[in-house]
């Protein structure tokens, strides 16, 4: 339920909505003709990941030893309703406080993510954690569908009385931000923080804590080096996975010239057939292994990205975008369920906070090299979205170096 909850941040803020209305609305006047505004957007982008790079280990550390997993994801939920409230108030012109709101906002979602997946281990057993998170991925963009489908009725009654994109898109923030807090209540008022916290030392605190044990991680790596080999191909796929999440609106727009509207179904379209990818996928994933899962959804970015350089219709780009779809749930679910099994169950927190940091830095690196192949070539996006099509055939590559049997057994028997 809260991969239900959280997803329409994500749809409508960074996907579908926010994004597009930043470039057009409040960074410009009309078309980015430059590229100047998209670069602001993946600045944004830049700057939330980075923050989230340096806190995901430490708090994923210090969640494990305190047992306060669920303590602090409610801190991150509250953070995230209220920034998101206040995107509402961002209109043209503000850009530093559109960047700040939603650097916060989204520093605060991506924190909660980490924490809601180290729980993914403690419900699930080794066997069954692609069949879990699979579920739990499907129903994410089943409540990201849902609270685009009520933006979408909302801006076409908007429209209908003749109000603009500044005054509608506002409401669409208290929209999301109202649902994700309603969505996640099941989650703490059910879910039970299994892990048991740790005594501490009369001379410790937490984060001395989290920074140790963070190190101890990285310095007995070999331990784990499928896991740490694992990483380093998520952090190179997800480079291209966060490009096109928060951009793919802003393509569309400033590419295709779709209008929001017509985004807007793009993306209710695409959520559709990235569920069904990953409730798929998910269920082929414990039979096939996830190596092979992944491997195959990445040879479908890579395809699609492929057409996408070339595609000049609508009809084709829609084609495009479903494949898109497809790869989208069904990537993450694998790699999320990879990560739970290769994770001793003792140090699950620590290491999605490692599965954080290896997403965020990609989200660092992404979405900044989209901006600045655009910026540079003068707001050509195709040209963009064919350089991030490299981050997923050196992801495949990178993926033929991890074995998932030896990942698997390291995770229960680390010596």
């Amino acid at each position: 339920m809260y991969d239900f909850a959280n997803s329409g941040y994500t749809t409508v803020v960074l996907t579908a909505v926010f994004n597009a209305y930043f470039v057009a609305v409040v960074a410009s006047s009309g078309r980015d003709l430059d590229g100047s505004a998209t670069l602001l957007w993946t600045l944004a982008m830049a700057i939330t990941n980075m923050l989230v790079l340096v806190s995901a280990p430490v708090l994923g550390a210090i969640a494990d030893h305190g047992a306060h997993k669920k303590r602090f994801l409610a801190f991150t939920t509250v953070g995230c309703v209220l920034f998101t409230v206040l995107l509402g108030f961002v209109g043209p012109g503000d850009v530093v406080l559109g960047m700040v709101f939603v650097i916060l906002a989204t520093l605060m979602f991506a924190s909660g993510e980490n924490f809601i997946a180290a729980f993914l281990p403690e419900i699930a057993d080794q066997n069954e954690m692609g069949r879990i998170s699979g579920y739990g991925w499907s129903l994410g963009y089943i409540g990201g569908l849902l609270v685009l489908g009520l933006c979408l009725v909302y801006i076409q009654w908007a429209q209908s009385q003749g109000e603009t994109v500044n005054e509608y898109v506002p409401v669409t923030m208290w929209i999301t931000a109202t649902m994700f807090a309603l969505a996640a209540l099941p989650t703490f008022i059910w879910l039970r923080e299994r892990a048991v916290s740790q005594p501490l030392a009369p001379d410790e605190n937490y984060f001395r804590i989290g920074f140790a044990r963070v190190r101890h991680t990285f310095v007995h790596a070999r331990q784990y080096r499928d896991l740490f080999r694992f990483l380093v191909t998520l952090a190179v796929y997800y480079c291209g996975i966060n490009a096109v999440v928060v951009l793919a609106a802003i393509y569309a727009q400033e590419t295709m010239g779709f209008s929001m509207q017509e985004n807007i179904i793009l993306i209710l379209v695409v959520n559709i057939t990235a569920a069904v990818g990953a409730f798929l996928f998910g269920l082929v994933q414990d039979r096939l292994g996830s190596v092979r899962t992944l491997g195959t959804t990445l040879v479908i970015w890579i395809s699609a990205l492929v057409l996408a350089y070339f595609i000049e219709t609508r009809a084709g780009f829609w084609v495009v975008a479903n494949l898109v779809g497809l790869a989208l749930g069904s990537s993450q679910s694998a790699g999320r369920a990879l990560v739970g099994q290769f994770s001793p169950p003792t140090r699950s927190a620590e290491f999605f906070g490692l599965w954080g940091l290896a997403g965020k830095l990609a989200a660092v690196i992404g979405p900044l090299v989209y901006g600045l192949v655009t910026y540079l070539t003068h707001g050509n996006h195709r040209q963009a979205l064919l350089a991030t099509s490299g981050f997923f055939v050196a992801g495949l590559l990178l993926l033929a170096t991890v074995d998932e049997r030896r990942g698997r057994t390291a995770a229960v028997h680390p010596g």
